[in-house]
C-alpha cells in the first residue's frame, strides 16, 4: 500500500539516461485516515462518558459555568426524593455527616445539586440546607439550557 514513488533523472551531462532514484517523502494519507476514524470515534464515544444518576433537570436561560481543576462534588436528588452524592445513595439523616466528612478532604467548598423537576421545592431547600450544615456554602444549581427567558426578549 505505501509503495515507493520514483522519480527518474534526466537531461544533465555524466549522467546516465533512465537511471531511476527513490524518492524519500512521507505519504501523509494513511495518516490522516487514520486521525480522521479515531475524531470519529471520540466524537461518538464522548456522549456515553457523562457518569451520574438520569434526572430529568428543569430548563433555563442560564448559561453554562466555566471548567474547574478539581472534579465537582455533585448531590442529586432523584424524582422518588432519593438523594445520592456523586453515584452513592445515602439516607438523608446520614447526608449531613457524610457531607462534613467530605468536606474535611477537599480544598474548594463548590457543590452541583441536581435535582429533577418533579422534586418538590421544600426538599430541595432541606438538601440545601443539609448542604450548607455539612461545610458547603458554594453551591451551584443544575439546569438544562434552552428553557424560557422571563425578560421578553425577542418578543415585539
Amino acid at each position: 500500500m505505501g509503495a515507493g514513488v520514483i522519480r527518474k533523472q534526466g537531461g544533465g551531462r555524466g549522467r546516465r539516461r533512465g537511471r531511476a532514484q527513490p524518492m524519500s517523502e512521507i505519504n501523509v494519507t494513511p495518516f490522516v485516515d487514520v486521525m480522521l476514524v479515531l475524531l470519529i470515534i471520540f466524537m461518538v464515544a464522548a456522549p456515553l462518558l457523562t457518569v451520574g444518576v438520569p434526572v430529568e433537570l428543569p430548563k433555563t436561560a442560564a448559561g453554562a459555568l466555566p471548567a474547574e481543576q478539581e472534579e465537582p462534588l455533585t448531590v442529586t436528588v432523584s424524582a422518588d426524593g432519593a438523594v445520592q452524592i456523586q453515584t452513592t445513595e445515602v439516607a438523608r439523616d446520614q447526608l449531613v455527616t457524610r457531607l462534613r466528612g467530605i468536606a474535611t478532604e477537599r480544598a474548594s467548598d463548590r457543590v452541583y445539586l441536581r435535582a429533577d423537576g418533579a422534586v418538590p421545592y421544600a426538599t430541595v431547600m432541606e438538601v440545601m440546607g443539609a448542604l450548607n450544615a455539612g461545610g458547603f456554602s458554594n453551591i451551584g444549581l443544575v439546569t438544562d439550557i434552552g428553557g424560557p427567558a422571563l425578560d421578553n426578549a425577542g418578543t415585539e
